[in-house]
């Protein structure tokens, strides 16, 4: 799988897409093919506060249920709706399928998160392969 070189990655496997200060959030690949079918995404409401590191939400799967940590500080300006009805979109789609938007209260934390290329080696010392 190639991850796209434009977002920035955490070792927790949630990525972020910048727009100025705007950032897009979702989960990786690696992490939503270990998790299984997704069943449900709690996320939070707009206008709540999150910060680096720190839970926001979960993905619950056949599986488990996965917390979600937000790889910047930030205020949410998005939910993505259409995760409720159809939450397999993460499965479909990782990459594409966003669960927050956020403004960005701290945008110089992104210097601190992982590229694609950093990302696709720690998933390989993380896996072994």
């Amino acid at each position: 799988m190639a991850y796209p070189a434009a977002y920035h990655y955490t070792r927790e496997h949630e990525w972020i897409q910048l727009e100025g200060t705007t950032g897009t959030v979702g989960i990786t690949d690696y992490a939503q093919n270990s998790l299984g079918d997704i069943v449900f995404v709690d996320a939070p409401k707009v206008g709540a506060t999150v910060e680096a590191g720190k839970v926001f939400g979960s993905v619950e799967s056949v599986k488990a249920v996965s917390d979600l940590y937000s790889p910047v500080s930030g205020t949410v300006t998005a939910v993505n709706d259409e995760l409720n009805a159809a939450p397999e979109k993460i499965n479909t789609n990782a990459h594409d399928a966003w669960i927050i938007k956020l403004q960005l209260s701290k945008p110089s934390e992104v210097d601190g998160l992982l590229s694609a290329a950093d990302y696709e080696k720690f998933i390989a010392e993380e896996t072994g392969s």
